[in-house]
């Protein structure tokens, strides 16, 4: 049997392929290029003289725009990068804000308010250069008229606490702000607006990546009501939330821009890198180390513990002449059930852990790829068969702690916390479980 520690370095040393693969700044100075003194967007010339302003916005705009500019600060007149907090690196022609992530802030509302002067404030002469990257919803917090942040970040938090998915999430935030749902590209008065985007949404959906700033919105008031109604109608919700989506739905308040308006003719999206980059990067280093891959994308949809069950049990009942290393992609969500602390990951793994209870020969690293799963220092966790016993042996006990969802009070007594700091890129999750031959 192969010892723990070495299980978990090897899972280790794969999680790292794939933060390599995705690394924000080098996605961005792959697609930006001088070439005799001219500059190239992802495959396009810009015209000689024309002069670029810069909105980053997400947990990887810091190490984007220090990026663009490494390779185009001559050409950038102003800029504004925003950031999670901690996510910040030294800029020189951009300025950086750091803002809450998930739940925002008043440095999140002033930040976006930021953003939308520099977008209102950028000529038509000028191309409006946007790096755009997962948490930016949060990060670019503007509310719309009626409403305030509190009820902001009151709803988001009471969604996330339900264990609503991304999808639903994003119709409800982008019908109450000022800034999402491609309102920004509403306000935008730039020749070009070029979007360089990180994607941590499925199918790299433009209208859910960040809320859609830039990008036509398909979902309605309607849609954002119908989101309280899946998740629990006795949601408890601001008022001024409520009345602000119904008057919409009654036609009351515009609406987002939707596709096929002229607006967007003058925005060209481009995704650099997203969860399917960071599988593929670990699938062929697997390959290189002996593993057979087996690649799952968009397997960490759906309830985190119910994820970590399948995929323990997975791992139980394969069989195999040859070791196999499963890697699995997306994003969980978390129903909060208990008063615990944890993230997704780590109950992913937690969960994993009571199938894997006993059996040798199976471990399982689940982590978050921006470094933060949930609201905690560790960006996942790593679990095996002793798992449990060790958790027991320090006075834990692991059925409790998923009960409670206290995942990440459980691994720090056990020792399976995973951290890897900021990692300044974001594409979601990746769960990467070794099974031995047998």
């Amino acid at each position: 049997m192969i010892p723990a520690g070495e299980r978990r370095a090897r899972l280790e040393a794969l999680f790292h392929r794939a933060l390599a693969a995705v690394d924000a700044a080098a996605a961005v100075r792959g697609a930006v290029s001088r070439r005799n003194g001219e500059l190239w967007i992802a495959g396009t010339l810009l015209r000689p003289g024309m002069r670029l302003r810069v909105l980053a916005v997400g947990k990887a705009a810091a190490a984007m725009a220090q990026a663009l500019e490494s390779e185009a600060g001559d050409w950038i007149e102003s800029g504004l990068a925003i950031t999670k907090e901690g996510y910040g690196v030294a800029l020189e022609h951009v300025t950086l804000r750091e803002a809450a992530h998930p739940v925002p802030d008043a440095r999140s509302e002033a930040a976006a308010r930021e953003a939308l002067a520099l977008v209102e404030d950028t000529g038509p002469e000028e191309v409006l250069i946007v790096l755009l990257s997962g948490g930016a919803s949060s990060l670019l917090s503007c509310p719309a008229p009626g409403l305030t942040l509190a009820d902001i970040a009151r709803t988001t938090a009471v969604l996330l606490d339900a264990g609503v998915d991304i999808e639903a999430l994003n119709a409800v935030r982008k019908h109450l702000s000022a800034v999402s749902g491609g309102r920004l590209a509403r306000r935008g008065r730039a020749h070009r607006i070029e979007v360089l985007a990180i994607s941590d949404v499925a199918g790299d959906r433009l209208d859910v990546l960040g809320s859609g700033p830039f990008a036509p919105d398909p979902t309605s008031y309607a849609d954002a009501l119908h989101a309280f109604d899946r998740a629990d109608p006795q949601l408890r919700l601001p008022a001024p939330v409520l009345a602000h989506l119904a008057a919409g739905a009654r036609g009351e308040t515009e609406e987002t821009p939707k596709p096929r308006d002229p607006v967007f003719a003058r925005v060209r999206t481009t995704v650099l890198a997203n969860n399917a980059t960071a599988l593929r990067a670990v699938g062929a280093a697997a390959a290189q180390d002996g593993w057979c891959p087996v690649i799952l994308e968009e397997a960490l949809g759906g309830e985190a513990r119910i994820v970590g069950r399948r995929l323990g049990a997975l791992a139980v009942a394969v069989a195999s002449a040859r070791p196999i290393c499963l890697i699995a992609g997306g994003e969980s969500t978390v129903r909060v059930r208990g008063s615990g602390k944890g993230g997704r990951s780590q109950e992913i793994a937690l969960a994993a852990a009571l199938e894997l209870r006993g059996h040798d020969g199976s471990g399982i690293l689940a982590a978050g790829t921006d470094g933060t799963d949930g609201p905690t220092d560790a960006a996942g966790a790593y679990a095996d068969g002793e798992t449990v016993e060790r958790g027991r042996d320090r006075g834990v006990d692991a059925g409790a702690a998923l009960a409670a969802n206290d995942s990440y009070t459980f691994f720090a007594a056990e020792g399976g916390l995973f951290r890897t700091g900021p990692t300044l890129t974001n594409v979601r999750d990746v769960a990467l479980l070794e099974i031995d031959p047998r």
